[in-house]
């Protein structure tokens, strides 16, 4: 739901009505529910997507005659569309199906900001009745099975015939500027933690990207060439990136402050350099494993340990 967010919000601005789907309840639980979702435009327009595209035509054709009302729906991924899409065919997938303006307002200002939210919808049969949303400021409010939910910290959702519960927990992502072993390493380390991760030496495209970073994200630079690392960690300094790290030996580090500091940025008390909790970490493998560690803690508490 976080990357059509934008899309829709943009959409509802315009006065364009925008259907919005994602899956409550999948046969296969290792798939995501919830944080995966297509929204659908008069006129076949498309926003995202779901299962890789295998449900996109049944729900467009589904949203172009839906009245004002949303539903709780089921479908099946057969032979055909299953090879297209390039998954298993696949029986007993339950849908929402509903008008993004039907839905708490609130909402998408929540998800642009990456945050974590509970959506609790009435059912009357197959239609939703009305939908509430919870934060984190408001989940106390919420009976426990809201609560353990959203408590998971992970996307995921409960169906029952009374109720839909849909809790969006946004995937944290690292943003990886520059190259070399340690830098390969910490990247295939995040992957393995379900992090978003991106490997650029392109200095727009890193600079692009951490522009539209939040205090979930992190940023690491890694090389020699000033052209490049410098500039990422310019931007990453001056948004609201979580975490700052810096990989590389002292001289290294100096040169970067000098950089910075040349360009006016000497508030570097965000900046982790050299990244990495003090693990005695020796081997490429071992330092990305410090700089994950160090990640972590400073997503948990501003004053995580910093060698």
């Amino acid at each position: 739901m976080y990357g059509i967010a934008l899309s829709v919000a943009a959409c509802l601005r315009a006065g364009t009505r925008v259907d919005v789907a994602w899956i409550l309840d999948h046969p296969d639980s290792e798939q995501g529910r919830g944080a995966e979702a297509v929204g659908l435009t008069p006129g076949g327009g498309k926003l995202g997507s779901l299962l890789s595209g295998a449900l996109d035509g049944q729900l467009g054709e589904l949203a172009a005659i839906q009245g004002d009302h949303g539903r709780v729906l089921q479908f099946d991924v057969g032979a055909a569309d299953a090879a297209v899409s390039g998954i298993e065919p696949v029986t007993g997938i339950s849908c929402v199906l509903v008008q993004a303006s039907k839905l708490p307002p609130e909402l998408w200002e929540r998800l642009l900001a990456r945050e974590a939210v509970c959506l609790l919808s009435d059912l009357e049969g197959d239609a939703i009745v009305s939908t509430s949303l919870y934060t984190a400021d408001s989940i106390d409010e919420a009976d426990d099975d809201v609560c353990r939910i959203f408590q998971r910290g992970t996307s995921a959702s409960q169906l029952t015939d009374t109720r839909a519960i849909t809790g969006l927990w946004p995937v944290p992502q690292l943003i990886m500027v520059g190259g070399g072993d340690i830098a390969d390493s910490l990247v295939k380390l995040a992957e393995m933690l379900g992090w978003n991760t991106v490997l650029t030496r392109n200095t727009q495209e890193a600079t692009g990207l951490i522009a539209s970073t939040s205090p979930l994200d992190s940023v690491v630079v890694a090389g020699h060439d000033l052209e490049l690392t410098g500039p990422a960690l310019s931007v990453a300094l001056e948004g609201d990136v979580g975490y700052i790290g810096a990989i590389g030996p002292r001289r290294l580090q100096e040169a970067w402050v000098d950089w910075l500091s040349y360009r006016g940025q000497t508030d570097l008390s965000r900046l982790h350099g050299p990244a990495g909790l003090e693990i005695g970490a020796q081997s490429p493998d071992e330092i990305a494993l410090a700089v994950a560690a160090q990640i972590v803690a400073n997503r948990s508490s501003p004053k995580a340990h910093t060698r």
